[in-house]
């Protein structure tokens, strides 16, 4: 019998014995207010064998500590640590030559195998495993070290992605067809088919249902604008440049269209002061400056401060906090920076299109005291973005060659399934990042993910990283860890060792589902090099590198909060989905797809289904389960001074569920727990990621009075609806509840 047999035979005995044993020990229901995640993707029921009902078990996953919203290996594959929970395992001398239990994971194709310890009735915690689909085994054993079982199996069960199967969908869709699509309607170019995986049939033919939208190189000077005559080419967009402003300064900023050249084709995009990325905006703790946005575009627009807990009436949100900034129009926005980090700005209007066209910039805040961060080298600000383009080849390509940006919905956003994940990887606005440093030099990186959707999963070719900070601060206690998994609107600062001479490349690595086939394969990108000569590093950082730093002044400043901790849940909200009108065969498509959803989506490995759904036909929900409001119905209410427990659910039997980085503007919080497990290594957040199926406990602390937005930060599920209003009263605080 072939693996995918066996494993094929344990999910139809699972079926089977469904039911059976009234004792038995089965993966608890879902408690849709508790914390734990969702048992049907983050447990594992285990079967008992022939002649043995009385045996019964499951093994919970759950996500080991991280200080990412997702605990993956530097490939890319989901790490989980397992506990199992047994009861009714005979003596193991009853079953034969055996002399206790021993639990094992393994592949579909039963190999590798791995001895995850010995096991007995009651709870165990066993090691991790960090395989896509996988099998656990519980065996009566002679040996409890063997490499591989020897015995008898007494309990089996499969992990949740066994369940994604080709049949599955083949059996409602027929064969993939390679036969060609008629021409796409109204000016649309159709996204290639990533290149590893096949299109569904039915989807090729298929158009959004609203009008393409693409900036124009022949838009006429705005009425307020410096004169550019209309004939004029756009001016070539220039590197980042950096601004620092003490307190009192004053910036000009434009948002206007630039030429972009990549890969040697000129695209027309957008870009603040003609740069790509927009200005680097450095200033001290404590400062306050000015900015006078004006807006050259084709669109209106405002600028968000992103993570600034600043005056509500400068957070840059069009219909709340203020009028959009209409072409030609300029708006002064005063900005206070409480706190020390990195910070970055980008529209809050269509940011579907403005932000991916190149609206978006870094805001530095240097800390008060010198020693904030330890010695380093040098610094590198690195923005990680996407954009999809035409032109790059792939299946199913139909465009000649030439370079050339998919259009957007000219009325409403495309992509509102999944969000816009690009093709063409980007580092700073350009394709290849391009780094030289000495032998063990230590850079420090300021990581910030202004993609549409993508989460990355970066590591830098081996060298050992560090992980200092995050949206609002540093962690409590640097960290080693393999990769960076940094989530749309995330920030990280991370400082890497170069101790190999050569080449380290810069690499997101993850693992794809091809969902047509049911299978994860590695998709991997390089996103540049950094090159490492052999003249050794000046002054040499190691020993500072090597100390994981504990850092007792943002312990002391948490402490404020931590009689908070256990406190009940004030606000459960649930991230759901609905769908309505979209066309065949995409409805009956993802009902069949619902069996697994991967606890994050890497990758875009369905193009053409995720482009032709728009936001009237999608609608991503917060839905409050203390009240059932949804989205814009939902009515918070706090005062200044409130400390605010929130429980956020990720809904695994949403039509397509996804991971959601979730945004809170003008405030902070902590991530208490992940899936019910007490985080113990805590930052101030602004945003954070909360995978499929997942739940996350968050303390939110209230310091800034006004109306603030949460949402969704993949741009598509907030133009489909999902965000949500609260109130902050500016009165005198009623003190902690």
């Amino acid at each position: 019998m072939s693996g995918a047999a066996f494993a094929a035979g344990l999910v139809a005995a699972a079926a089977a014995s469904a039911g059976q044993g009234g004792t038995a020990v089965r993966c608890p229901a879902l408690d849709p207010l508790g914390p734990a995640a969702d048992p049907d993707l983050y447990c594992i029921d285990l079967v008992h064998a022939p002649g043995l009902p009385g045996a019964s078990g499951y093994v919970e996953l759950t996500p080991p500590p991280s200080p990412f919203g997702a605990s993956v290996t530097a490939d890319g594959h989901h790490r989980f640590d397992l506990t199992l929970h047994a009861a009714g395992l005979p003596d193991p001398a009853a079953l034969g030559d055996y002399t206790g239990y021993v639990a094992w994971a393994t592949t579909p194709r039963l190999r590798p195998v791995r001895n995850l310890g010995p096991v007995a009735n009651g709870r165990t915690a066993l090691d991790a495993v960090d395989l896509d689909k996988f099998l656990v085994l519980v065996t009566a054993e002679a040996r409890p070290n063997a490499p591989a079982w020897e015995g008898r199996i007494v309990l089996r069960g499969t992990s949740a992605g066994m369940r994604m199967e080709p049949e599955d969908l083949l059996a409602v869709t027929g064969m993939v067809s390679g036969a060609d699509p008629p021409p796409p309607a109204r000016g649309w170019t159709r996204p290639s088919m990533h290149p590893s995986v096949a299109m569904m049939p039915g989807i090729g033919r298929l158009t959004p249902p609203v009008d393409p939208f693409l900036p124009s190189a022949a838009v006429p000077p705005l009425p307020a604008a410096a004169p550019l005559p209309a004939a004029a080419p756009l001016p070539a967009a220039t590197r980042q440049e950096i601004v620092r402003l003490g307190d009192g300064g004053t910036l000009d900023l434009e948002a206007g269209l630039v030429r972009r050249t990549i890969n040697g084709r000129t695209l027309t995009m957008y870009g603040y002061n003609e740069q790509y990325p927009g200005p680097l905006i450095q200033v001290p703790q404590g400062a306050t400056i000015t900015v006078n946005v004006t807006n050259r575009l084709d669109l209106p627009t405002a600028v968000h401060w992103h993570g600034i807990r600043l005056d509500n009436r400068f957070d840059g949100v069009p219909g709340l906090t203020q009028d959009s900034i209409a072409p030609g129009e300029t708006f002064q926005y005063r900005i206070h920076f409480p706190d020390a980090g990195l910070y970055w700005y980008h529209p809050h209007h269509r940011e579907d299109v403005q932000q991916d066209l190149g609206l978006y910039g870094s805001l530095r805040v240097d800390a008060s005291d010198p020693a904030w961060l330890g010695p380093v080298n040098r610094e590198q600000g690195l923005m990680l973005d996407d954009l999809l383009v035409g032109g790059l080849g792939g299946a199913g390509a139909e465009d000649g060659g030439d370079v050339h940006l998919i259009p957007f919905g000219r009325d409403r956003a495309t992509h509102a399934l999944m969000g816009r994940f690009g093709n063409l990887l980007l580092v700073n606005g350009e394709p290849h990042y391009r780094l030289t440093v000495d032998r063990g030099e230590v850079v420090r990186f300021f990581l910030t993910n202004v993609s549409n959707t993508r989460t990355f999963n970066l590591s830098f070719g081996g060298a050992s990283i560090k992980v200092v900070a995050s949206d609002i601060g540093k962690f409590e206690r640097q960290t080693w860890v393999e990769s960076v998994v940094i989530a749309p609107a995330e920030r990280y600062i991370v400082e890497v060792r170069f101790d190999e001479p050569g080449e380290a490349p810069l690499v997101n690595r993850v693992q794809a589902i091809d969902h047509v086939y049911g299978n994860f394969f590695p998709d991997g990108a390089v996103l540049g090099v950094v090159t490492v000569t052999d003249r050794p590093a000046a002054p040499d950082h190691g020993a500072s590198f090597r100390e994981l730093r504990n850092h007792p002044d943002v312990a002391a400043d948490i402490d404020r909060y931590r009689d908070a901790f256990d406190r009940p849940v004030d606000h459960h909200l649930l991230l759901t989905l609905e769908v309505d009108g979209l066309p065949d065969p995409l409805e009956p498509l993802l009902n069949v797809d619902r069996s697994f959803f991967n606890p994050v989506e890497w990758s875009g490995t369905m193009p053409r289904m995720n482009w032709v759904s728009t936001a009237d036909r999608v609608r991503w929900i917060l839905r409050d389960l203390d009240t059932g409001l949804e989205n814009g119905a939902i009515d918070w209410r706090f005062r200044r001074g409130d400390v605010v427990k929130i429980r956020l659910r990720n809904d695994r039997g949403a039509m397509h569920a996804m991971q959601h980085p979730v945004h809170i503007h003008g405030q902070r919080f902590l991530v208490l727990s992940r899936d019910g497990v007490p985080n113990d290594n805590l930052v101030w957040k602004d945003t954070t990621l909360v995978p499929a199926g997942s739940t996350a406990d968050l303390l939110l602390e209230l310091s800034n009075p006004g109306r603030w937005m949460l949402h969704c930060h993949i741009a598509e599920h907030l133009e489909a609806g999902m965000k949500l209003v609260f109130d902050v009263a500016a009165g005198p605080p009623p003190g902690r509840r």
